[in-house]
């Protein structure tokens, strides 16, 4: 065959293909999948990232904790702890490096149904929630409203069809509940019905850890089954900064351990409030006030499976307001996922905490530059990532919808750009410039179509004529939209009516059951 025939025979075979392709079924194809690698940001050199560690590793040794609980100084005096000339607890480097090589590298992060099981730790990326909003943007009147019992469960089984939402942790408080007792276990309650991703809560007493337990159990089919698949974990802070055990949460934690419940240990100090204002200064306190947990729950039990959450959280020094969007607080967040990933363990940090009230340009900027640094920066969990408004004081259903899409763009730029013989593409390039010209409908470029785009469903793509005539509405309009119509049909029936039924002669369960079905109110 001539090298003209072959250049011909290629460019046959060229539009075959390409013909066969466009003809073919339409595969679904995720480009930017939950798990992404991260670490490619790096706002910390070696250099500046040994020197924060060290001058931790130095908080601890010489200026130590304070309000230490008995059982807790006890078991850290055995192990090679001392008390200074002020009575604080000091931990030497010698015996933090220790804890650190014998924690918990990595843990499987359960979920009720093992489809959304995903390991925490190494430098692989997920998105999730978080928070303790007292307020819900109501999705009819526009504004802001105290949060019930019903929007947690409404927003529990939202986040259940979001694809990038790995875990539901409660974002809003019920206030509809005054009871503390009543609070936890009807929280916990409300994750259990709506969804059966990976779940977190928090506890208000010890001794409230044990019965939600209990009614986890149930749900599961019988005692000691939650230990086999922890599928929530606790959100805990034992550690108050600055530099203080808060006697509460530590017991909190103790009595987890005990049962078997993961812990996601929070340090969430306020840059110039509870934390030095330099972020450099923060994140130094900060890292030793997340090593000071890590060690008191690596005392009572060698590796047990902790999350090293370290959220640097910023005020504006104007006026003391909490600032949860920003450049500070996004660049913060994503030097505490890398000091956590440089110490080996599994790390949690905060983004998308926006200041603004409404679902508008203010929150798509805030959301999108936090939720980018710290998915580049490369934590393993990045909390509060969606739904989150008003400062953290409230949550709305638009915005879970939307963050869920601006978190599919995210995962796309954490992936990167993959270089290899089939994406270098020579061979593309030379049938396009010496045949039609151009790239449309290539083989190539049907692959990457599907590969390597993602394709938006609330953001509007479209020309101006056609965005007016199908009705020139705004972003917040197409999430509430969505919201409506997921919310209108999506009531799973993940408890059994038996278990359910004991469950509520058990407890003191205040979601009615009109409100878990279609139609109900």
């Amino acid at each position: 065959m001539t090298s003209e025939e072959t250049r011909i025979g290629r460019r046959g075979g060229g539009r075959a293909a390409r013909k066969a392709a466009r003809l073919a079924p339409e595969v679904e194809v995720d480009p930017c999948t939950p798990g992404q690698r991260g670490g490619a940001y790096r706002p910390l050199s070696d250099a500046k990232l040994n020197t924060i560690c060290n001058e931790a590793f130095r908080v601890l040794e010489e200026i130590g904790m304070s309000e230490v609980p008995p059982a807790v100084q006890e078991k850290a005096l055995a192990g090679g702890a001392r008390l200074n000339d002020l009575g604080r607890l000091c931990y030497p480097r010698s015996m933090v490096e220790d804890i650190i090589a014998g924690a918990a590298t990595s843990f499987i992060c359960y979920g009720r149904d093992p489809r959304h099981d995903f390991e925490v730790g190494g430098d692989k990326v997920y998105f999730g929630t978080g928070g303790a909003a007292v307020q819900t943007l109501d999705r009819k009147s526009g504004l802001y409203r105290p949060s019930t019992l019903a929007d947690l469960y409404d927003f529990t089984r939202l986040v259940d069809t979001l694809p990038n939402v790995s875990w539901f942790t409660r974002c809003c408080v019920a206030t509809d509940i005054p009871d503390n007792f009543d609070l936890d276990i009807n929280t916990a309650y409300a994750l259990l019905a709506g969804t059966t991703k990976p779940v977190g809560t928090s506890f208000t007493l010890p001794e409230y850890v044990a019965p939600v337990i209990e009614m986890f159990d149930l749900a599961l089919g019988g005692e000691g089954r939650f230990k086999e698949r922890p599928f929530c974990k606790a959100h805990i802070s034992p550690v108050i900064s600055p530099l203080r055990y808060g006697e509460d949460a530590v017991g909190v934690t103790l009595e987890c351990i005990r049962l078997g419940v993961p812990i996601n240990n929070i340090v969430a100090a306020m840059s110039g409030a509870t934390a030095p204002a330099t972020p450099a200064g923060f994140l130094v306190q900060s890292t030793a006030e997340t090593l000071a947990a890590l060690v008191m729950v690596n005392l009572f039990a060698p590796g047990y499976p902790m999350i090293f959450s370290n959220w640097p959280l910023v005020i504006d020094l104007r006026t003391g307001a909490f600032c949860g969007g920003g450049g500070e607080i996004s660049i913060m967040n994503a030097a505490s996922g890398q000091i956590s990933n440089h110490l080996g363990l599994p790390s949690g940090v905060a983004s998308s905490m926006s200041d603004a009230k409404a679902v508008d340009a203010q929150m798509g900027m805030e959301k999108g530059i936090s939720a980018l640094a710290a998915g580049l920066g490369g934590a393993n969990m990045i909390y509060e990532s969606s739904g989150m408004m008003a400062s953290l004081l409230g949550a709305s259903f638009e915005a879970f919808v939307a963050d869920d899409e601006m978190l599919s763009h995210v995962h796309r730029a954490i992936r990167g750009i993959e270089v290899n013989e089939g994406t270098l593409g020579f061979e593309t390039i030379r049938e396009a410039v010496t045949g039609e010209g151009h790239f449309l409908g290539a083989a190539q470029t049907m692959d990457a179509m599907q590969r390597d785009y993602f394709y938006p469903a609330l953001a509007d793509r479209n020309e101006p004529r056609t965005w007016e005539e199908a009705g020139a509405t705004d972003l917040w309009t197409r999430a509430r939209t969505r919201a409506d119509k997921i919310l209108a049909s999506h009531y799973p029936d993940y408890i059994e009516p038996e278990v359910d039924k004991a469950i509520r002669e058990r407890f003191n369960i205040l979601l009615p059951r009109d409100c878990m079905r279609s139609g109900g109110s």
